[in-house]
């Protein structure tokens, strides 16, 4: 009998060994946070002199804080079940970030296989934020103003809700992305019979090339606007356009990044990274303000999917990273949007320019301190209007 129990037990524990061996989920997070201080300095309605001045701590500059849940069950024949849950959130409040959303970052469940790629459903990032940002800039999609999303809007982290996107596997360093969003923004909307479309509907898709020193990334993304008289009528049912392409090289003693795109009909994402919109509205400009009921209210914020029929911006990139000893690197871009078309609503037509420094130092491999410098003139192509961000910080990743 109880050699019969000590089999049983030996038994058991091969079978929960194996099946720890074919799942796992995995907790990880970053945590991010320093000093820094921001000004803008500009003009009002009036034409008076308006500068604000902003120090003290900063959260998230080298990276959005985050913690998250991902884990991966083995299907068996190469297929593997995915998942991946991730919620973003301010240091200094510990308030949630994306709008209060539990898991605004991530929501994602899917399939993958290296045979035939992967397929994921739920709220993500883009094509553009996830091939595109790494390569057209040392600063990718973080530290703040310095982010390759302060020109290329469709590159900003833009998450999408209710999407469906594929991916296929490497293929000798090539890489093909398309996703689908039934709606970006909140929940999906019935579409009456004869009514019009109350979702937002938004394409993403591209190519990108890694091997060796050189990588290339090629993207396009679109949303065209819900026809319910959303804000006016002539946003309803606008389609805005954003297609972009990137190159880097890697030299060894220093990394060459460039890019250029085009953006039409409107904007992809606010661009906070910026400053508060809120305040600035406390500069002059006539940039409608699509948060309002009130149309013809205006403000200088540019929020996520902002409509501006016949806008056209022209932006580029160039940037340079390059080691710093064994745990050290620096980084410095410059970036310019150029709005060619001020579009119905006449954003304006000055062009924005972005210069930025950084440097990153690692302690460890999940800990590294760094510091950042960037100015911009001519905000949101605002004439006079200026942006200047320091910080220093530490950030730890588990």
């Amino acid at each position: 009998m109880k050699k019969n129990l000590l089999t049983a037990a030996l038994i058991a524990g091969f079978a929960a060994g194996a099946v720890q061996a074919e799942t796992s989920v995995t907790l990880y997070g970053r945590v991010d946070g320093g000093f820094g201080y921001q000004q803008f300095k500009g003009t009002d309605a009036a034409g008076a002199d308006v500068k604000g001045t902003n120090t003290g701590m900063v959260s998230g500059i080298n990276s959005g804080n985050r913690w998250g849940l991902k884990g991966t069950e083995d299907l068996g024949e190469g297929l593997k079940a995915v998942f991946q849950l991730e919620s973003g959130f301010d240091l200094g409040t510990g308030e949630s970030g994306q709008g209060g959303r539990l898991f605004g970052r991530q929501a994602t469940v899917g399939l993958m296989s290296d045979s035939w790629g992967r397929l994921d459903f739920g709220r993500q990032t883009n094509i553009a934020s996830k091939y595109f940002a790494g390569v057209a800039s040392p600063f990718g999609t973080s530290f703040g103003q310095a982010r390759v999303g302060s020109a290329f809007s469709a590159a900003r982290n833009h998450r999408l809700d209710n999407m469906i996107m594929y991916q296929t596997p490497n293929f000798s360093g090539f890489q093909f992305g398309l996703g689908y969003s039934f709606n970006a923004s909140g929940n999906q909307e019935f579409k009456q019979s004869g009514g019009a479309e109350p979702n937002v509907r938004s394409w993403t898709t591209g190519l990108r090339y890694s091997n060796g020193p050189l990588a290339a990334a090629l993207v396009y993304d679109q949303f065209k606007n819900k026809s319910t008289g959303n804000f006016t009528a002539a946003d309803d049912g606008v389609t805005v356009k954003s297609w972009n392409l990137a190159l880097s090289y890697d030299f060894e003693v220093v990394k060459v990044h460039a890019a250029g795109g085009q953006t039409r009909n409107g904007w992809f994402s606010a661009n906070s990274s910026l400053g508060s919109n809120s305040y600035l509205g406390n500069f002059s400009g006539n940039i409608p303000d699509p948060s309002s009921s009130n149309p013809a209210k205006t403000s200088l914020e540019l929020n996520s999917f902002a409509v501006n029929d016949n806008l056209k911006v022209n932006s580029y990139a160039l940037g340079l990273s390059a080691p710093v000893g064994s745990a050290g690197k620096l980084m410095a871009s410059w970036m310019m949007s150029d709005p060619s078309n001020a579009g119905i609503y006449n954003w304006g037509e000055d062009k924005q320019n972005v210069y930025s420094v950084g440097y990153s130092y690692k302690l460890s491999k999940r800990t590294n301190i760094y510091a950042l410098g960037s100015y911009a003139d001519n905000v949101n192509f605002q004439d006079d209007l200026k942006a200047t961000q320091f910080a220093v910080g530490l950030r730890h990743q588990f």
